[in-house]
């Protein structure tokens, strides 16, 4: 049976309300408030088919009908329209990012307070997964006589430096050879693929500065590398748990119970390499069985063209889909900028 405009309007109004009410709707209802121009009699025919199509569901008898995960899915690929943010709250994610903050760690916090507060539902952000950006990089440079710099480019556009102490005998000429060979070994690969007979290839090669590549791997290594890659900063959570759907003891047992396992929200937050944009997953469509009557909706975040993690927000499937994708994907555009300037260190 074909959706046409009017089962679409149909089901449109149903979604509509019951994302604003958590009330199963009747046909009076979308009559008297929608105006779609026909009876609550015809309305009622046309719920008939699309209940029987699948994209609504009555939960119990003589109650109204809700929209099913189908019906979800198809308001959001073919109806949804997105929201636009106010001025006022266009105002607050300009502000949350224009305040001086040099730590990713505080500026992902930040931006899953402002996610939460934007939709009222629980935010989660990724901590940049920086063991998959890839050297592009490594120069070392003679400062003064005992003294030389470190410089390390990564793919992200990220720029480290250390300083280093070298023998007075070293010139620039030596530093040359071996930020070289360091460039002909390491760029392209990544953090955390670098193996120990690479490693062993390079002393080879460097073999007579093995003092300087000793300091230079290692700072490498302890100054680029971040802590914990796999911190979620997770925000709102009792937004979630004053949704109507989680007054449930067993259910809000169980997803607390998945909200303090960050090895799981890593997981659910996980991407392909070559992800990018707005993903929605909507009830069963979520591979975990502790969030399937849940919705999540996520958007990766990135610096020029390498993906560092991802933002997510996690509500029950009732959720407003077209406000929360409007939220999410203004919030990783204008995190990725944030990142940009601080990881090239323009604060």
């Amino acid at each position: 049976m074909k959706m046409d405009e009017r089962k679409q309007q149909i089901l449109l109004a149903i979604i509509k309300d019951y994302v604003n009410t958590a009330e199963p709707v009747g046909s009076r209802t979308i009559s008297r408030k929608y105006k779609l121009g026909v009876s609550p009699a015809t309305i009622r025919n046309e719920m008939s088919d699309l209940e029987e199509m699948g994209y609504i569901e009555q939960p119990h008898t003589s109650a109204g009908r809700i929209p099913s995960n189908l019906g979800y899915r198809y308001y959001v690929d073919c109806l949804m329209q997105r929201e636009q943010l106010s001025e006022e709250e266009e105002g607050t994610i300009r502000r949350g990012y224009q305040n001086k903050v040099r730590e990713v760690g505080e500026i992902l916090n930040r931006t899953g307070r402002m996610v939460a507060q934007l939709t009222h539902y629980t935010a989660l952000v990724q901590m940049p997964n920086f063991g998959r950006s890839a050297y592009r990089h490594v120069q070392i440079v003679l400062m003064a006589p005992t003294q030389a710099i470190l410089i390390v480019v990564m793919d992200t556009g990220a720029v480290h430096h250390q300083m280093m102490t070298v023998s007075e005998n070293i010139t620039q000429q030596d530093l040359d050879q071996i930020s070289s060979v360091l460039n002909a070994k390491l760029q392209g690969k990544t953090m955390d693929s670098i193996r120990l007979n690479l490693i062993k290839e390079i002393y080879f090669e460097l073999s007579k500065h093995r003092s300087i590549l000793d300091l230079a791997i290692e700072l490498m290594q302890d100054g680029i590398t971040p802590v914990k890659e796999d911190k979620i900063y997770l925000e709102g959570v009792f937004n979630i748990l004053n949704q109507p759907e989680f007054h449930n003891v067993e259910r809000v047992k169980v997803l607390l119970s998945l909200l303090e396992q960050e090895n799981l929200l890593k997981d659910i937050l996980d991407y392909p390499k070559d992800s990018q944009g707005i993903t929605i997953k909507i009830g069963k469509e979520n591979n975990r069985q502790e969030i399937q009557d849940c919705s999540m909706v996520t958007a990766t975040y990135q610096v020029g063209d390498k993906i560092l993690g991802t933002i997510g927000v996690l509500g029950p499937t009732r959720m407003d889909y077209a406000r929360v994708v409007t939220v999410v994907d203004c919030m990783s555009r204008n995190l990725s900028k944030t990142l940009d300037r601080i990881l090239k260190g323009q604060g």
